[in-house]
């Protein structure tokens, strides 16, 4: 049990840090961004692309400098794609109809996925064990064994939520954030720039994605093309459990998904992962359709 409640907040950070880009976009703008599973997987894939060059011509590299390098193209590369996303996706349909940016963004999904297919020839990419494995040492605490690998993504999940926290509850740039989040309009006449608002959520959450992404490529050591539509899913499920639209419940809805998820193969197959994570969301939205912080909604007559 020790060690499924460490793998559980292992994979759980990973989730919280997907499910925050949901949840802070669907707090902006009131619409899911069903492309944040693919803007993770290519993360994941630029963290593989960085991490095998540096292996390649630089051998004697120290592996957490190649790592903090992987970290920081994975991060740089999702967050100029979810810039460009916002701005060719989903700002000229900003004003049209709900349904028009969620297309869009199921567009843009496909068009990331299938694009990382040709780029790989569908093959899964692994990353350099010489990396990866010189950074794996470990400790066993309480009966868990706990990796370098392990330890690096919850202390890097830690500080970014630490930081995230920090910039929307602290800084003027989140004041602007929450208060687009409560009425776009009204923050508009009190002289909001809301499109900035809304085209640095998006950043944000795409680069939190790209970390997420090279996290999962240095604990599974293994990436391929289809991985952000089961992330991305898992992802959603996350937010709607801590109530989608909370930054503070997407965290606790990731961990607790993680949790789930590990703890559940104890009680389980392990083929029956991800029917028990989907069997979480089901009976969220029947039990508490507005998640664990969530606000029930109301509806005018």
């Amino acid at each position: 049990m020790p060690q499924q409640i460490v793998n559980g907040l292992t994979l759980g950070s990973v989730y919280a840090l997907l499910a925050l880009g949901y949840s802070m976009v669907y707090g902006v703008l009131k619409m899911l961004n069903f492309a944040h599973g693919s803007v993770f997987m290519v993360g994941s894939f630029a963290g593989w692309w960085v991490l095998s060059r540096l292996a390649a011509s630089a051998p004697g590299i120290a592996p957490s400098v190649a790592i903090a390098a992987t970290v920081a193209a994975g991060i740089a590369a999702t967050s100029v794609l979810g810039a460009a996303i916002e701005r060719f996706a989903y700002r000229p349909l900003r004003s049209g109809s709900r349904l028009a940016p969620l297309i869009s963004a199921l567009g843009v999904s496909i068009v990331l996925d299938n694009a990382a297919m040709l780029l790989t020839s569908g093959r899964a990419k692994s990353y350099p064990s010489e990396m990866v494995l010189a950074q794996n040492w470990s400790a066993t605490i309480a009966g868990a064994s706990i990796s370098a690998t392990r330890a690096m993504m919850l202390a890097a999940s830690v500080v970014v939520m630490v930081v995230l926290d920090l910039i929307v509850f602290r800084t003027d740039f989140g004041r602007a954030l929450r208060a687009t989040s409560h009425d776009q309009e009204a923050a508009e006449y009190m002289g909001v720039n809301t499109s900035k608002v809304v085209a640095g959520t998006f950043i944000i959450g795409s680069g939190l994605a790209g970390l997420a992404g090279v996290m999962i490529g240095l604990y599974y050591t293994q990436v391929d093309f289809m991985m952000g539509f089961s992330a991305g899913l898992k992802a959603f499920t996350a937010a709607v459990l801590g109530g989608i639209g909370s930054f503070r419940g997407a965290v606790y809805g990731g961990l607790i998904l993680g949790l789930a998820e590990s703890i559940g193969v104890l009680l389980a197959p392990p083929v029956y992962k991800d029917a028990i994570v989907f069997s979480v969301l089901i009976l969220t939205l029947i039990l508490r359709p507005s998640g664990i912080l969530g606000r029930p909604t109301r509806t005018r007559a």
